[in-house]
């Protein structure tokens, strides 16, 4: 099913086209909420609000083919208002028979994921956003170019140039 095709089953009524739309673009749009919020509960819900807020706001797409990029927008408003009410969650008790990494394999783990989220956050900004949004959301350089609104061939230079940094930011990690 097209976007076209979606939007209009969506605008109908129709089941099948929200399933479509969520079932081709909600993996890629966790990727990209996980990405900004850092942690699993935060991103799938931050999902979720993405398809309710485009379910309700669907008629003011103008350009039905844009689905995938205006999917993006709702989900950078929907991180931003999670954002806004961000609470710590209560601590849980670690299940003992559990078959998650033990204490020493989660340390590594998290200081490895920190290094990274730390390295792509001292990107200068516009080289950030272009990184997140390539590696995390699964937009293509084309799409990417469309959502921020520049040149295609700035989003590559920036891109790879915020690569290059993030690289020699991870030198030691090999």
């Amino acid at each position: 099913m097209q976007n076209a095709e979606m939007v209009d089953a969506i605008l109908d009524g129709q089941g099948n086209g929200l399933a479509a739309a969520y079932d081709r673009y909600a993996p890629a749009l966790y990727g990209y909420c996980r990405s900004q919020l850092g942690e699993p509960a935060g991103a799938a819900d931050a999902v979720q609000d993405t398809f309710i807020i485009a379910v309700g706001a669907l008629g003011r797409l103008g350009e039905p083919a844009r689905l995938r990029t205006w999917l993006y927008a709702v989900a950078r408003n929907a991180i931003a208002d999670r954002g806004r009410q961000r609470r710590e969650p209560p601590m849980e008790a670690p299940d003992v028979a559990s078959d998650e990494p033990g204490p020493a394999e989660q340390t590594e783990q998290g200081w490895l994921s920190w290094r990274v989220h730390r390295a792509v956050a001292e990107l200068p900004d516009q080289e950030r956003t272009l990184v997140e949004l390539a590696y995390w959301s699964g937009l293509s350089q084309s799409e990417i170019a469309e959502y921020v609104g520049i040149p295609l061939g700035t989003v590559k230079t920036r891109t790879r140039s915020g690569l290059a940094r993030l690289a020699e930011a991870l030198e030691d990690l090999e």
